[in-house]
């Protein structure tokens, strides 16, 4: 069946499920405004489950010792200020400024050691003397809190630097906050949970900061990292991957771990200034570099200036040459004591005092003063200082290139973890001890268990059993292969044997049961003079030149591509085919066309059309009752947001569903923009006078289209992209939309629902006592370091080829079906084996990659959308004192039903 056949099935039902006249009236709609009731909280552990082979795994998850149960932490706020009463703003600085009060002030503190989280926060073990506690230290050789004049080197100026720089008073209050019973850490070791245990663990997260921070780690979280060359490693573009450890507390059933693992975070590469500017730009001299662009890269950058070796902050680059930059220098007093001020420029200042500049006379300034008063530095006199985090978006080749020289197997990763833990020495840590709290030094060993792998169905009603988590189509034909026919073939300037790739392609197509007509005559090659036109003419003039050709529009097209994965091209090629068009479309940019590739391009072009490549065995049998035989839809959801710094782009909200039941395995996706930077979906139900516009209703009735007028009486949710911290939500906000988006369609309806929450942003991994190999695919874990209370699981799906395996933990917080846990597992398991781009098990349950496809192909359409023209209003949304959200491109109906993103 296809795409345009699922889109015309039931369509005088559009109006929802059931038909019009149970839809709710209009005067019943202020009834189903969101009404005060219980807050849901995350369902406490059913039991383990038991299915599956036992394997015995180390993780790296080290055990805590506790022998100070009666004790308390106290919390304290700190306030510092200059001695005129101004606060201390300056990063960095509250560290030396405790410290200082702790050595000086021992006596009056009682011998205490702190615990100081560098900014307004203090803890100790047990109380100081006094709940309010005063003191002034003075800290020696403190820059200036401006910077210094441009003319720092000349006598007079040092002199007043010096006495500027010389001393700083600061005074510091410390007030009683709070009282934290240790008595929390005891009943975690026991695998409880009490009121005051994320205090207590925040005291000990404060702890482990506090150590890394004086031996002089960049600190990102709870993770350091060390300014150490050996763990530098170049990405490219003047962009370094640091490597270091990340460090935290967690609850378990099996007590309180310290959780251990190595980390990257980027920083930008130290030294000269025009070492990183010719690297970052991919430039061979400094005069070719674009200082534009220079300047927004090293805004807010420290350097460390010669000859003086001291550091400032670039607030930006000269306008001019250094030979031609200007700047009022107020010379030395004359023998009349009289002070003279003339015009000069930054070169000749250095010039004159016999300071020899190389090769910057022709290049601009670094700026490290204040706007309305600069102070130009030659910039080869500028050094990068070392672990400075660079945040700006990595590019796919960055990624790249950070995915392949980051990668450590399991062994390499023990040895890693086992050296960093000695390194770091933490039981010889002042306050820990006083804390009473020691490490274990030894990984703490799990039992898993190898859940059966999936069976699949392939054409010709042949099952396929997957090995080791994969599969393939030799010899093999899809289960529900699609006729392409209607299609043509357009090439943006990309250098391709496309007569021969068009002949493979459908021979290809043919072994695995698909038949590929010919395409529509030549293949439509862009003209030469196009190439350097703007991406949307370029797409705008190929289809001038498709609709001028063709007889009528294509039910598919191919088109091929020059780029890999930046082509301009590709976002206004895929707004023109999914909203203004409705033709379904596959990009590609071959470079090595062999059966293989052809294979996997089928598998995305079959998925498009509506066909299916494979299915679970248990999708036509009644191996899982509460989804086969019960009309069940399965839900993924995500939420994209911008890459950092791209501020003035929304997030993108998607969420896919599942279709002709029992089919577990195909989907279609709604995709709304939101808010930048929200993570709640907060689009699902959106009554608008006696009409729901949000997503889920347009799911539900393709579900109820699609499912031979079937309503979904299961309804299973799996959420990606959400911290612990916000499960709450989850239930209360996005749930809550659901349910009453049900309700809004038929007030008598009551489906149940189950939802699960999907993390793959953690730190737990898994190991094979003396085995060089990652876990085997299939392996799960629901005890020891699970959650003490709530429902929680471990699954490592797919086969770890390169690196270590990182497992995805699934949360299920909520579960009306009431699913036996063995049941559940085997369904999570299951959906790692749907996923139809690919022939393995993937890391993640299908429906939540689909939900970040979706989410990540309509963000390059919006990114070339013209923002000015008059689209649809589809999901638009404006906070109040906000800046209108635009909306998303609406898809058209022909492939709104489609599977587009696979």
């Amino acid at each position: 069946m296809d795409s345009e056949e699922l889109n015309g099935n039931g369509k005088n039902q559009e109006a929802g499920l059931p038909p019009p006249p149970s839809l709710v009236p209009s005067n019943l709609v202020p009834e189903l405004e969101p009404v005060k009731k219980n807050i849901i909280l995350p369902m406490a552990r059913r039991g383990n489950g038991s299915k599956g082979q036992k394997i015995s795994l180390l993780t790296n998850h080290f055990g805590v010792k506790f022998n100070k149960p009666n004790g308390h932490f106290f919390h304290y706020s700190v306030a510092i200020s200059y001695e005129d009463g101004r606060p201390v703003e300056a990063k960095g600085i509250g560290r030396k400024i405790i410290d200082k009060v702790q050595e000086t002030y021992q006596t009056d503190l009682a011998s205490k050691y702190f615990a100081y989280d560098g900014e307004k926060t203090l803890f100790t073990v047990g109380a100081l003397p006094s709940n309010k506690l005063d003191f002034s230290v003075v800290l020696e050789d403190m820059p200036s809190s401006r910077n210094a004049s441009q003319s720092d080197t000349n006598e007079a100026d040092r002199k007043r630097t010096r006495r500027s720089n010389q001393s700083k008073k600061f005074m510091v209050e410390i007030s009683y906050a709070a009282k934290i019973p240790m008595q929390a850490i005891a009943s975690a070791l026991q695998g409880k949970e009490t009121e005051h245990l994320q205090d207590a663990i925040r005291v000990l997260d404060v702890i482990l900061r506090q150590s890394a921070a004086r031996q002089g780690c960049l600190l990102v979280r709870q993770s350091f990292f060390h300014n150490d060359v050996l763990n530098f490693v170049p990405i490219g573009g003047g962009v370094i991957g640091c490597r270091g450890f990340h460090s935290s507390f967690r609850t378990t059933q099996g007590g309180l771990s310290l959780n251990i693992d190595t980390s990257t975070t980027m920083i930008v590469q130290p030294g000269p200034v025009v070492d990183f500017l010719l690297a970052n730009q991919n430039k061979k001299d400094p005069f070719s570099v674009d200082w534009n662009k220079a300047r927004r890269t090293l805004k807010n950058l420290r350097v460390q200036v010669a000859p003086s070796n001291r550091e400032y902050k670039i607030s930006g680059v000269s306008e001019h040459k250094c030979k031609d930059q200007m700047f009022t220098w107020r010379k030395p007093k004359n023998e009349k004591g009289e002070v003279e001020e003339v015009e000069i420029s930054v070169f000749n200042y250095y010039m004159e005092r016999n300071i020899e500049l190389r090769y910057s006379g022709d290049l601009p300034c670094i700026n490290v003063g204040k706007p309305k008063r600069p102070t130009y530095i030659p910039i080869e006199f500028c050094d990068l200082v070392s672990l400075q985090r660079y945040t700006k978006s990595l590019t796919n080749f960055q990624r790249a290139a950070l995915v392949e020289k980051s990668r450590q197997k399991p062994p390499e990763r023990m040895a890693l973890l086992t050296k960093g833990l000695k390194n770091s020495n933490y039981n010889a840590d002042p306050v820990l001890q006083d804390s009473g709290v020691s490490i274990v030094p030894n990984f703490t060993q799990v039992e898993g268990r190898i859940l059966p792998t999936p069976r699949l169905k392939v054409g010709n009603g042949e099952d396929l059993a997957p090995r080791n988590g994969r599969w393939n189509f030799n010899s093999k034909q899809l289960v529900e292969p699609t006729t392409v026919t209607k299609w043509a073939v357009v090439n943006f300037s990309a250098r391709c044997d496309t007569r021969g790739l068009i002949r493979d392609l459908i021979r290809c197509g043919g072994m695995k049961g698909m038949n590929v007509d010919p395409p529509f005559g030549e293949v439509f090659e862009e003209k030469p003079q196009f190439r350097n036109l703007s991406a949307n003419m370029r797409v705008e003039k190929m289809f001038e030149l498709i609709q001028s050709k063709l007889p009528g529009p294509p039910q598919f097209l191919l088109c091929i591509l020059s780029e890999r994965k930046n082509s301009d091209v590709y976002g206004p090629w895929k707004k023109k085919n999914l909203s203004d068009l409705g033709i379904v479309t596959q990009c590609i940019a071959p470079t090595r066309v062999n059966d293989q590739y052809l294979t996997n391009v089928l598998l995305k072009i079959n998925a498009k059309l509506g066909g299916l490549n494979s299915l679970l065995a248990l999708e036509r049998s009644p191996a899982m009752p509460s989804v086969t035989k019960v009309p069940t839809i399965i839900v993924g959801m995500d939420v994209s947001h911008g890459s950092p710094g791209m501020s003035d782009i929304p997030s993108i909200a998607a969420v896919v569903s599942s279709r002709q039941w029992p089919l577990i395995s195909k989907y279609r996706a709604c995709v709304r923009t939101q808010s930048r930077k929200v993570e709640m979906i907060d689009n699902l139900f959106k009554p608008i006078a006696d009409k729901d516009e949000g997503i889920f209703r347009e799911l539900l009735i393709d579900f109820y289209n699609s499912s031979e007028m079937r309503k979904p009486e299961h309804i299973i949710i799996f959420r990606d992209g959400v911290s612990e911290s916000q499960f709450n939500q989850v239930l209360n906000i996005e749930l809550d939309q659901m349910m009453q988006a049900c309700k809004f369609l038929d007030p008598s309806w009551n489906p149940k629902f189950t939802v699960i929450v999907a993390q793959k942003n953690h730190h737990t991994k898994f190991f094979q006592s003396g085995k060089p190999d990652n876990v085997p695919p299939g392996t799960i874990i629901d005890s020891k370091i699970c959650h003490p209370r709530n429902n929680d699981f471990y699954l490592c799906a797919h086969a770890g080829m390169i690196g270590t395996t990182r497992p995805t933990h699934y949360h299920v917080l909520y579960d009306e079906i009431g699913f036996a846990t063995d049941d559940l597992q085997e369904l999570v398991h299951s959906l790692s084996y749907v996923y139809q781009r690919s022939t393995t098990a993937i890391s993640v349950v299908a429906p939540i990659c689909y939900a970040h496809l979706a989410a990540a192909q309509m963000g390059t359409v919006m990114k070339f959308e013209d923002m000015s023209e008059t689209s649809s209003s589809h999901g638009g949304i404006t906070t109040p004192g906000a800046v209108p959200v635009p909306p998303m491109p609406k898809l058209n109906a022909k492939v709104a039903s489609s599977m587009f993103f696979c």
